[in-house]
């Protein structure tokens, strides 16, 4: 009679392959880096608006309010003058608009305003600032947007390849 002998390590589970990050492609770099340049630039500006007009805690925060709508304004000028105008450069919408405008704009800041407010026990400040926030600039990124594909498209400018 033969013996059937199992290889060894037969009975052990078979180990599940490690996850590995997928790696960034080459080309994805100077996007990275167009990027994270951006977001110094914009972050900085942030900080310097709020450390000239600062506010006090239970009051209105005005410094953020202000960078956040004009944020969300330039968003909108930039991202209609990127599609129309300046076609063709990778690199300038995520330095401009994910970069420069989204470290700008501090939207973790407003909601530390509204709970800093509410805990200063001032919460008809902190929900003003709230809904006057989301409302100014979602109007500010459309009026932007809307503005600049108007002036864009006026009469008087001169479009490439087609005479006057």
């Amino acid at each position: 009679m033969s013996q059937v002998t199992e290889p060894v390590g037969a009975g052990l589970r078979r180990r599940a392959p490690r996850w590995r990050p997928r790696s960034v492609g080459a080309g994805q770099w100077p996007v990275l880096g167009v990027i994270s340049c951006g977001g110094v630039v914009g972050a900085l500006t942030r900080y310097g608006v709020q450390l000239v007009w600062p506010y006090r805690a239970s009051g209105f925060p005005w410094s953020t309010f202000t960078i956040n709508v004009t944020g969300c304004l330039l968003i909108g000028v930039v991202m209609a003058l990127v599609v129309d105008v300046w076609t063709g450069r990778r690199l300038l919408r995520p330095f401009l608009g994910v970069g420069v405008l989204g470290g700008y704009t501090s939207f973790s800041a407003y909601t530390l305003d509204v709970g800093q407010t509410l805990a200063d026990d001032a919460p008809r400040v902190a929900v003003a600032y709230l809904v006057a926030t989301v409302l100014a600039a979602l109007v500010a990124v459309w009026a932007a947007s809307t503005g600049t594909q108007l002036l864009l498209r006026r009469p008087w400018r001169r479009r490439r390849g087609r005479a006057r």
